[in-house]
């Protein structure tokens, strides 16, 4: 089973016990749940919903596993030629890691398949 979630600006393709960096969460502490309310499509195995623009009543819970995590450095140069013009800067965009623990889909349909 799997959803489609949209947390900020960004769309996840998620399932239980996955671990994906969303957007920097300030008040985020190590174990905390994280609830995503825009949950966009579903699959359960045998049968999908797709919402318009959401599916009413489901979600998608998971905690905390690290409140900042560092992503890679950017660096930023400016020049002008002959013009004894320079500048150099760097950024390091923020994140926070999280572990998705349920999906809940109300109406869903979730078939189990062996895995081989």
């Amino acid at each position: 089973m799997f959803a489609y979630i949209e947390s900020g600006s960004h769309q996840y393709r998620v399932s239980n016990g996955d671990t994906l960096l969303i957007d920097f969460i300030d008040s985020a502490k190590v174990g905390d749940p994280v609830t995503f309310d825009r949950v966009l499509l579903a699959n359960g195995g045998g049968s999908s919903l797709i919402g318009q623009p959401t599916i009413a009543g489901a979600s998608v819970a998971a905690e905390v596993v690290e409140p900042i995590v560092k992503g890679p450095k950017l660096e930023i140069q400016k020049m002008r030629r002959r013009k004894n013009y320079r500048r150099h800067t760097g950024h390091r965009q923020g994140y926070t890691q999280v572990k998705i623990t349920n999906v809940n889909v109300p109406g869903l349909q979730v078939v189990e398949t062996a895995s081989a």
